[in-house]
């Protein structure tokens, strides 16, 4: 029994050590591509209206009338409420009583200094008589431009009666119910809130690693809860430089507007921001791995492409968006000085040096390969695994 394990033992033995290991030394090359290069930065924002009124009233009174409410669309210049006009037109009227009495006054003072004047022009009256005239005259002219500017304040009051829209919009807020009482003093009284949902903005908070890649202009998808299968656009209209900290992290507010034609956004939903920083397409590139090669001599391996080193640019005399690839063709490594454009962390746009199905070399793979001697089968243990489609001895 012992004998017999031993003797398996052996076979295996013999047979491991019969087996010989050979590394492969193979070169990975890519292609020159069209394609496209986009990298974005996610953040969360909250969506608001770019145009969002407080209406109110600037007269002390009770509301009368209300013509809109919650979620009606109005117009700008339509009238949406009235405070209750009685004591506004009584003090139109009074001040319509005082402005005429203070003309009247004025016209009768200044017929009397006309006539003084002329009288004291001609030395028929005294200095005092014609000072008192003048006096009396430029007095009832103080008081009569007085009486003009209360009535045209009255006058204003009561128009300020009637409330109508400043923009075309959607009332999301409404501050007042009929028979209130709304009191105007340093303050405006409000009544309503009107926004333009027609054209939203998302205020994103965007981490201060991210913020000096964001720039006017960029291109923005984002989401709300609301609508989770939708996908809204947007672009970057401001980049606000004011800092934001909140438990150790700062952030800064990024404006993203948006169109909203069909109203879906409303003011106050949480928005997840992509904003694109780079964004690309139908541009030649490359994978960032091709400006990290270097050829290398491998004596051992076989059919590598051969590298002309002597061809090796100066790497100082390059510009900053110049690098060197290696070019393979017909089995020979060239070295190319490319120009190069946006890039991602893993491709970078190539604008000169190379045309489409260029190959380039990228790095070297090494591979084992497991030989069997010849005349291994006669020394196979019985008990080990046969090989696949073996035919088996009669």
């Amino acid at each position: 029994m012992n004998t017999f394990k031993f003797t398996t033992l052996g076979l295996s033995l013999l047979a491991l050590a019969g087996c010989s290991s050979k590394e492969k030394i193979t070169l990975e090359t890519t292609k020159v591509e069209t394609g496209e290069i986009s990298e974005s930065v996610t953040a969360t924002g909250t969506v608001e209206s770019v145009t969002q009124v407080d209406v109110g009233t600037q007269v002390t009174g009770i509301v009368d009338k209300l013509y809109a409410d919650y979620n009606s669309v109005v117009h700008k210049g339509e009238l949406i409420a009235e405070i209750e006009k009685t004591l506004l037109e009584s003090e139109l009227k009074s001040a319509d009583a005082n402005m005429e009495s203070a003309r009247l006054t004025y016209e009768y003072n200044r017929t009397n200094y006309e006539r003084d004047k002329q009288l004291h022009d001609k030395q028929l009256i005294s200095d005092y008589e014609y000072q008192t005239s003048l006096k009396d005259y430029e007095v009832a002219k103080t008081a009569y431009e007085k009486a003009q500017a209360d009535r045209v304040r009255a006058a204003k009051n009561l128009n300020y009666a009637e409330i109508y829209s400043p923009i075309d919009g959607v009332v999301i807020s409404r501050e007042v119910e009929v028979g209130q009482t709304v009191v105007s003093s340093m303050n405006v009284a409000n009544l309503y809130v009107i926004a333009d949902l027609d054209n939203m903005q998302v205020i994103g908070d965007v981490d201060e690693a991210d913020i000096g890649q964001v720039k006017l202009g960029q291109n923005v998808t984002f989401t709300v809860e609301a609508y989770p299968d939708d996908k809204f656009q947007g672009h970057v209209t401001q980049v606000r430089l004011n800092p934001t900290t909140e438990s150790n992290v700062v952030t800064y507010e990024v404006v993203v507007a948006a169109p909203n034609p069909d109203h879906k956004l409303i003011p106050g939903l949480t928005a997840n921001l992509t904003i694109y920083v780079t964004q690309e397409s139908d541009i030649l590139t490359l994978p960032n791995r091709a400006f990290q090669f270097m050829p290398r001599e491998y004596p051992e391996a076989k059919d590598l492409p051969t590298a002309d080193m002597s061809a090796m640019p100066d790497a100082s005399a390059l510009a900053p968006d110049e690098k060197v690839v290696w070019k393979e063709t017909g089995g020979h490594l060239t070295p190319v000085v490319v120009k190069t454009g946006v890039n991602n962390r893993s491709t970078t746009q190539i604008l000169s040096g190379l045309t489409a199905g260029d190959v380039v070399a990228l790095d070297y793979e090494s591979t084992m390969n497991n030989a069997m001697p010849e005349g291994q089968d006669a020394e196979r243990s019985p008990f080990a695994p046969q090989p696949p489609n073996r035919n088996k001895k009669k």
